[in-house]
């Protein structure tokens, strides 16, 4: 990771326009085919939350923009990715998962499975402040069609939310509500990464 100038950077128009402004996120909302990855979670004993933060992480190294974050005032560019995950712990509260993305699935999915095993146990966040790092939120158990105005004013990474997938004959979807801050990229460049995410969905 490192600090660059926004002037030299693609983002400088949308670094002077949106670094200052009060509230620079912005929230899109998909509905995702995600029929396939249910088939193999379901298959193959593998959790579904960890394969979509897989297929997450996948689109997300297709798309330049996220690998540049504003932290602060500064303008901050990564060179790899990360997806975080909610874990609900053992004091019946929810702790923070930070999963480094690889693209060895294998990999992914054993980090996983360790890392968020450790942080339900331990109770302790699991932060990695070196990687550009998209967090995620599955409300699983509930039937909702998407949350914004999540920003927090100290955290400007890009954050995904679910609720429970919605299944009908041969169809599985799950909306999705998609925030970023407006610095980092525009809803062309946000819509793009949407649309990766179902192509890595697709063939997984």
């Amino acid at each position: 990771m490192q600090e660059v100038n926004p002037k030299e950077t693609t983002r400088a128009y949308a670094y002077k326009m949106w670094m200052k402004a009060p509230m620079p996120m912005v929230t899109l909302i998909k509905t995702l085919d995600v029929t396939r990855l249910r088939r193999i979670s379901r298959k193959r004993g593998l959790k579904f939350n960890m394969l979509m933060c897989w297929c997450i992480g996948r689109a997300a190294t297709q798309v330049k923009e996220l690998y540049m974050l504003p932290v602060g005032d500064k303008l901050i560019r990564y060179d790899s990715i990360a997806v975080n995950t909610i874990v609900a712990n053992s004091q019946g509260e929810v702790s923070s998962c930070d999963i480094p993305f690889s693209e060895d699935f294998s990999r992914f999915n054993e980090n996983y499975l360790r890392l968020t095993r450790k942080v339900s146990d331990t109770c302790e966040n699991h932060d990695i402040t070196d990687s550009m790092v998209i967090g995620t939120s599955a409300l699983a158990q509930y039937d909702i069609d998407g949350a914004v105005g999540m920003y927090s004013g100290v955290f400007n990474n890009p954050f995904m939310i679910w609720g429970a997938y919605r299944r009908r004959w041969f169809k599985t979807t799950l909306t999705i509500s998609f925030q970023f801050h407006h610095t980092q990229m525009d809803g062309a460049h946000a819509a793009r990464f949407l649309g990766k995410l179902q192509d890595a969905i697709n063939s997984f």
